[in-house]
């Protein structure tokens, strides 16, 4: 479900009685209002968050299980095709969309949930909120990208640990992690993390982008590389009309007015 608020998309994982798991319904959906995200000039900043009490549980395990098997136990289905057709497509449009994506984070972020949260760019946890990488507990390893995502933000002692035992971490202990941004009383999370999305729609996109492209692969290459794609970011950025409109105001000491 997406909602429009001027220059900022909501969407919002609309399966409560569910806590909103990640059905393949419901991953083609987010995938879809995505898209849209991408495709619309006048959407700035993306807003992502669940119905209900949590955020999002996880995969939909029991819409996977297929019939069962002679000793009674569900048939397992094989999911790394599954992946790669619908799961790796949503993580790569979450990682290359050039806007801004806030998670707002309203309860427990389970499995897939957890995954999905960490892909964000800024995420703003309910007191509420608890993350769980809980793929240990039913046999299977973290996906959706929190083998790339989590190490990058807690480090990869602190990921290995929360991977290998499945423990949950409480949005305070998320946040003195730098796994979260900020925690906020769960009646404003929504609302805090609008307001953020809509400080950064406000600003000039070509930054955003070029930030969020040049934050988000720091850490594949070596710092001579990384040297010479900020000077590539830099020049790009430096020929926009963004650019000219924010030397001019901080020439004449006053407020920009971004495009």
């Amino acid at each position: 479900m997406a909602d429009r608020h001027g220059c900022v998309q909501t969407i919002t994982l609309n399966r409560p009685a569910k806590l909103n798991a990640l059905s393949d319904a419901l991953l083609a959906e987010l995938t879809d209002a995505l898209k849209t995200a991408e495709r619309d000039e006048s959407i700035r900043a993306v807003v992502i968050t669940g119905a209900g009490r949590a955020f999002c549980a996880g995969a939909d395990l029991a819409a996977f299980a297929g019939e069962p098997r002679a000793d009674g136990k569900a048939s397992v289905p094989r999911l790394g095709a599954f992946l790669r057709a619908k799961s790796t497509p949503l993580v790569l449009r979450l990682f290359n969309l050039e806007k801004p994506i806030v998670a707002a984070v309203n309860g427990v972020a389970a499995g897939a949930g957890m995954s999905l949260a960490l892909g964000c760019d800024i995420r703003i946890a309910a007191e509420s909120a608890r993350f769980i990488l809980s793929f240990v507990n039913v046999g299977l390893v973290p996906d959706l990208g929190s083998t790339y995502f989590l190490p990058r933000l807690v480090g990869a002692a602190k990921a290995v640990e929360l991977a290998m035992t499945g423990d949950p971490v409480p949005a305070p202990e998320a946040l003195a992690l730098g796994m979260v941004n900020r925690v906020v009383a769960d009646s404003v999370v929504l609302a805090e993390s609008q307001a953020l999305a809509e400080r950064l729609a406000r600003a000039p996109r070509a930054s955003l982008a070029l930030i969020k492209r040049g934050m988000g692969r720091g850490h594949e290459r070596s710092l001579d590389r990384a040297l010479e794609l900020e000077a590539d970011y830099q020049e790009i950025a430096s020929r926009t009309d963004d650019f000219v409109e924010g030397l001019d105001a901080f020439l004449h000491k006053r407020s920009p007015s971004f495009e």
